[in-house]
């Protein structure tokens, strides 16, 4: 009997000992900030857990404002995530801002539509409904078709943003839930107006440049296009090696040529599309 409860010892010892070796060595790096962003981290995370188990990387959306504060001011994430440029007091965090993906906003019609260029003042009327005929802005004269995303889009946030400032939208638009959907229409309705990011634009639409600009990669990365925005990772000076080696990750071709392209956005290295 007392052979026998001394192997058990030994056992559970053995046991303990072993889950005490498995804990001792994990790792979580928190992530926090944009909803924008959210999709390309919490995939990228999942990637790296699984070639480095020893590290689990949680990702929250709170907003950029939100990220901006965990990282820099209560210290409570390990990573901030943005999809705005810090402002003058944010600046003074001190944190390191690296771009992870740029997102142009192109603006689309249907092929057939001779305009070709848009004032940004004459965009915010044409979704203000202030400007209801192609006619004003140098087109047939025919009626505008509004094509909107519904309030839950982080693409209509951002066009929202940029283009209405604080300009209501026309309550009249066709309001739809996805890219594909938004396409579907335009593609079938020759007056027709929509927005969806650059990485979505195919035959179905054509891009408009706007304030003479086009949506090209280019133009986008370089934030010469009115409606081009970067997405970021900010990082205090004293960023563990772990963390280092997430954004690291997310960096590599592995994640900008797959998820940054398959969220729509373009990516900060391995080329351009």
């Amino acid at each position: 009997m007392v052979k026998m409860k001394g192997i058990v010892l030994a056992l559970l010892l053995v046991l303990a000992l072993s889950l005490s070796g498995c804990t001792k060595g994990s790792t979580d790096i928190v992530v926090s900030g944009s909803t924008t962003v959210e999709p390309i981290a919490e995939v990228a995370g999942e990637d790296y857990h699984k070639a480095h188990p020893e590290v689990s990387v949680l990702v929250s959306g709170l907003g950029s404002s939100a990220g901006i504060e965990a990282v820099g001011i209560t210290k409570t994430a390990d990573i901030g995530t943005s999809s705005r440029k810090l402002k003058d007091d944010e600046l003074k965090l001190g944190l390191t801002v690296i771009p992870i993906a740029h997102d142009g906003i192109a603006v689309v019609v249907n092929p057939d539509n001779p305009v070709r260029d848009l004032k940004l003042d004459d965009l915010r009327d044409i979704f203000a409904g202030k400007i209801t005929n192609w006619k004003e802005v140098g087109g047939a004269d025919l009626p505008i078709t509004l094509v909107n995303r519904d309030e839950s889009s982080g693409t209509r946030d951002a066009f929202t943003k940029i283009v209405m400032d604080k300009t209501e939208f026309n309550l009249n638009a066709v309001v739809l839930p996805g890219t594909g959907q938004v396409r579907e229409v335009i593609s079938r309705t020759k007056g027709a107006i929509g927005y969806i990011s650059e990485g979505f634009v195919n035959k179905q639409v054509r891009a408009l440049s706007v304030n003479g600009i086009a949506p090209t990669p280019v133009n986008i990365a370089s934030e010469k296009y009115p409606l081009s925005r970067s997405l970021y990772f900010l990082a205090r000076k004293d960023i563990s090696p772990e963390a280092q080696g997430y954004i690291d990750y997310v960096l590599s071709d592995t994640i900008q040529q797959g998820p940054v392209r398959d969220a729509g956005y373009l990516p900060v290295t391995g080329g351009e599309k």
